[in-house]
């Protein structure tokens, strides 16, 4: 993101954003960092560049979140490292286009791994931590449409974000007063891998069009979001879905109708 000043800081907070190093979690990462917080990201493997604005980078920490004992431990060792940790973005996720009726067991089972489980863990880990604290903490789960409406092509990620819903409003109910858990359901968000989400540019001006504001989301959007549900403004949020998604999707039924009305 370009250097700006942030609608408000955060000084002081330590932050840690899985999958942060590209995409939605590389922007909630620069936006954290612009709010003046620590940051630590996690991935698999490095990347050529860390999320780094106005002189302030992320830390990197290797990690299969997948592997409970891998999640707690990097966790473990942020706070370890600043003496706190009072944010946690469960960003990473995702998956390929599977068909349902031919998707291996394996494959399913990394898959739900990846979206649910491994959010599971690394919220437990940095509830341990947030619990202990006076100021509590604030756990933010991103989610996606696929958990609110039909997900054809990716039904067991759907699943698994439905999934995560669900884990946000009990352990809400669970951990509060000291750790407020929210989700941010996540609609069409255009990031550097559109072309392969959505096909070509006039594709998604098509997609773009069909959406009440005119407009696919960006990785700023979200972070925005984020951002906010971290902050002391939403100290009487939790166990809240937020959807950015622009207002939602036209269902088609809509267009169905219109296709077959007779002209007056």
């Amino acid at each position: 993101m370009p250097d700006q000043q942030p609608l408000f800081t955060l000084p002081g907070r330590v932050a840690i954003v899985t999958g942060g190093t590209r995409g939605i979690g590389r922007s909630i990462a620069e936006t954290l960092l612009n709010a003046q917080c620590e940051v630590a990201v996690c991935g698999r493997h490095e990347p050529a560049s860390l999320p780094s604005v106005n002189g302030r980078t992320a830390s990197f920490h290797a990690c299969d979140l997948r592997d409970a004992g891998q999640a707690r431990a990097f966790v473990d060792s942020v706070a370890e490292r600043h003496g706190r940790l009072d944010i946690l973005v469960n960003n990473a996720g995702g998956s390929p286009q599977a068909d349902a009726a031919t998707a291996s067991p394996r494959f399913s089972e990394a898959i739900l791994a990846l979206n649910l489980l491994a959010p599971l863990h690394a919220a437990q880990a940095a509830n341990r931590v947030m619990a202990t604290q006076e100021t509590g903490g604030s756990i933010i789960n991103i989610a996606s449409v696929s958990a609110i409406r039909p997900s054809p092509g990716t039904a067991i990620y759907g699943a698994a974000k439905a999934g995560l819903l669900s884990l946000t409003r009990s352990l809400a109910q669970e951990w509060g007063p000291a750790v407020r858990v929210n989700a941010i359901v996540v609609g069409l968000i255009e990031t550097e891998n559109a072309e392969e989400t959505y096909g070509s540019a006039i594709a998604r001006d098509a997609i773009a069009s069909s959406l009440p504001l005119r407009r696919m989301g960006r990785g700023d959007d979200v972070a925005a979001a984020a951002l906010y549900l971290a902050s002391p403004l939403a100290a009487y949020v939790s166990g809240a879905q937020l959807n950015v998604d622009g207002g939602g999707e036209r269902p088609l039924f809509l267009e169905i109708v219109k296709s077959y009305a007779k002209p007056d």
